[in-house]
């Protein structure tokens, strides 16, 4: 699976019953933050149809949450094998509906279109600063690991990977970052050689598509291009709905890990 990770940017792992455990425990935990009034009005965007929820899921550094224990499994195993034993934020916890995606709050029509035709592609980490947008890496992260608390139908909005699209965007940001200090890379507008890079991507790259029960897991190349597909028709999930908790812990320090680690 590490192999599988660095050649093709991304790996799915079977069923494993500590994951399932954990997930459980997970998942009561988030249904209760996602109640809460503040995390509803800041999270639930796409007219009700996505909860986006960054930093909702209320687990420690270990990835206990609930008294679950700390995270386990061999998808988790794989990324600290890669990455080292990174200390893990509060999970994000990603939901979606059926009718994903209406328009999210303030998104023109152009970004609607791309969401709705290229799943809202991205890398992780590049955030829009200022009133021009601009992309710049703000987050360096070291991967992402994805891990599945509802059961859904494949075609409910899973994640979303253009295979190995990391090393198209590993060779951009390395022309883009030459000459510059490690530490300076966040100061670099990216905008124009991510778009280019992106649309590259697109005319090289196979899409995939990454549903995943609880108990499995996916893990994605920090680098790999990704997003989230709309929700098919016929699809099914509880009234929960789609959700999975993702963890994306940043590598310590500004160095050159972002781009030279596998």
């Amino acid at each position: 699976m590490v192999t599988a990770l660095a050649t093709k940017g991304w790996a799915r792992f079977e069923y494993d019953a500590g994951v399932a455990s954990w997930a459980e425990a997970a998942k009561g935990a988030a249904l209760a933050r996602m109640a809460e009034p503040a995390h509803r009005a800041q999270w639930l965007q796409c007219g009700g149809t996505w909860f986006v929820g960054v930093d909702t899921l209320p687990n420690d550094t270990s990835g206990d949450v609930a008294g679950s224990g700390p995270l386990t499994g061999p998808g988790y195993d794989a990324a600290r094998d890669l990455y080292g034993d990174l200390p893990l934020h509060s999970g994000q916890v990603s939901v979606t509906w059926p009718g994903y995606p209406l328009p999210r709050k303030g998104e023109g029509e152009g970004a609607f279109r791309y969401r709705q035709r290229r799943d809202a592609a991205h890398v992780d980490g590049l955030l829009a600063v200022g009133d021009a947008r601009a992309r710049m890496l703000k987050e360096r992260h070291a991967y992402i690991l994805g891990l599945p608390l509802t059961r859904a139908s494949a075609c409910a909005s899973p994640l979303v990977v253009w295979e190995r699209s990391h090393e198209i965007m590993r060779a951009a940001f390395s022309a883009a970052f030459r000459g510059i200090p490690a530490g300076d890379w966040g100061e670099v507008d990216l905008t124009e050689i991510y778009k280019a890079a992106r649309q590259e991507v697109f005319d090289r790259c196979t899409r995939i598509e990454l549903p995943v029960q609880p108990g499995e897991a996916s893990l994605v190349h920090r680098l790999a291009l990704h997003g989230v597909a709309p929700w098919q028709e016929g699809a099914v999930a509880g009234p929960e709905g789609r959700m999975i908790a993702y963890f994306r812990p940043e590598f310590s320090g500004h160095g050159d890990d972002w781009l030279t680690a596998p």
